[in-house]
């Protein structure tokens, strides 16, 4: 039997188990809400942080008045003759001015390796075993003596010399401090493994490093000369043809425009000119519904109002291979030719002219539209605007795509009303056909069915019975 005293234990537990749920409820609460306000100040935190960093890129983009020279493109610009209401009403309708920060991907630290420990062979005097075995396959893979190898290194046999064999044997020498602690066993020449034998043998060559890089320079020269020879030519065709390409520059005058009305109201209306590298990064502006971008936006104003702009895809034909066939001049060096120095000269002086020149345009194209050549190099350049060819390529393609998907979208539709029409008509002739006149005296059924044959009406919808 629960006492009275049992009761009033009990209640007292009940009220304090009420009051601390009450104060963890309230606990709770204050906590929910600081974490919810503290989360909203965050979001608003970042959003600032997007929408500045948005604006330092806008800011990357515009290129300073002072920066740009008498005869830059910048100035003789007319981006203003692209105005018109109607651009204005689709720019203002399709865009607004956000734009997505990319994320910086970071690269993962390199590991170190951990050194080896290196197992020496009692019949080595300096070499660690790797070494010698790497020296071992190489020699057996020639399956020519040593004395030789050195005799078609000295006469410059080029029956038997190769670029493969020249490189081979300079990956093969040790440097210079073990080749002099190998020499020094010389007296001891028949107890030395073959690996250190071929390194004594080698070390009788005088300058044998300094002749095997002039032997391979020369057995590759013709090659070097080849692989040059394109990308002087390519770099130097698309100098002249983004610095000539009236369509590529109303191209630009065009995005100049629409930046600039995108930009109003903020520091970056009425620019002078942009970097004509932000040409790719136009794509990554989306429209208000997130369904379209700046880039695609242009390829459809191109084709609707200004179809002579699109022929720059078509002027600009050497952007690819300006950008695949670089190959820097300066890696190519004519200090260690011998026999053929007049001809390898006479080419060697050939390509350093043209690429100079190629230089020379390049530095006058960067004075042209404002950038600066030193910290853009020709590859990054004409990779960028050939990316930029293709994408915008590929803007057109996915506009008229999507323009025949409309077209079939609204054809099926006009098919459906077109069919719910004619199924009304035919209802409603039905209706007058199988009606009869207020009297009953079936004169209206005769009338509407000679109107109906009159009219045709009548014989439609009807299938043809196919002659057996």
């Amino acid at each position: 039997m629960i006492t009275i005293s049992d009761a009033g234990v009990n209640k007292a537990k009940l009220e304090e188990s009420e009051k601390k749920a009450a104060e963890f409820s309230k606990k709770f609460d204050e906590e929910f809400t600081a974490r919810q306000e503290a989360q909203a100040a965050l979001e608003k935190r970042e959003e600032k942080i997007k929408e500045l960093e948005a604006e330092i890129k806008r800011l990357q983009s515009q290129i300073e008045p002072w920066k740009i020279a008498e005869n830059s493109f910048w100035v003789k610009a007319e981006e203003s003759k692209f105005e018109s209401p109607e651009l204005f009403a689709r720019l203002a309708v399709t865009f607004g001015s956000q734009m997505k920060p990319k994320k910086p991907v970071e690269k993962p630290e390199d590991q170190k390796k951990t050194d080896q420990t290196k197992t020496k062979n009692k019949q080595l005097r300096v070499l660690d075993f790797k070494t010698s075995q790497n020296i071992s396959i190489f020699l057996g893979s020639l399956r020519m003596p040593y004395k030789e190898i050195r005799k078609v290194i000295l006469e410059i046999n080029e029956e038997k010399l190769t670029e493969t064999f020249v490189q081979s044997i300079m990956k093969n020498l040790p440097e210079q401090e073990v080749i002099n602690a190998i020499v020094a066993f010389r007296d001891e020449y028949d107890d030395l493994p073959e690996s250190e034998q071929f390194i004594i043998v080698m070390n009788s060559v005088k300058m044998l490093k300094a002749r095997l890089k002039a032997i391979l320079f020369k057995l590759s020269f013709e090659e070097h000369v080849n692989n040059i020879k394109p990308g002087i030519r390519s770099i130097t065709l698309a100098c002249e043809e983004v610095r000539k390409s009236e369509s590529f520059s109303k191209l630009l005058e065009l995005v100049l425009f629409l930046g600039n009305y995108m930009n109003t109201g903020s520091r970056n209306e009425q620019s002078l000119g942009f970097n004509i590298m932000f040409l790719c990064k136009i794509i990554d502006t989306k429209s208000v519904d997130q369904k379209t971008t700046l880039l695609h936006f242009l390829a459809e104003v191109c084709e609707d109002n200004y179809r002579d702009i699109l022929k720059f895809t078509d002027e600009l034909q050497n952007l690819d291979s300006a950008s695949k066939d670089l190959i820097p001049i300066g890696s190519f060096s004519l200090t260690k030719s011998y026999i053929f120095a007049k001809e390898a000269r006479e080419q060697y002086n050939r390509l350093v002219c043209g690429h100079n020149n190629m230089i020379k345009l390049y530095e006058n194209l960067g004075e042209y539209f404002t950038f600066d050549t030193k910290s853009i190099s020709m590859e990054e350049f004409f990779s960028d605007l050939n990316k930029f060819r293709i994408l915008f390529l590929e803007a057109l393609k996915e506009n008229n795509k999507r323009r025949e998907l409309e077209e079939k979208m609204k054809r099926a539709k006009l098919a459906r009303e077109k069919a719910e029409q004619e199924k009304l008509e035919r209802q409603k002739k039905k209706q007058q056909l199988l009606g009869m006149n207020k009297e009953g005296d079936g004169t209206g059924v005769m009338d509407n069915l000679l109107e109906a044959l009159q009219s045709g009406a009548a014989f439609r919808g009807r299938r043809r019975r196919v002659p057996r």
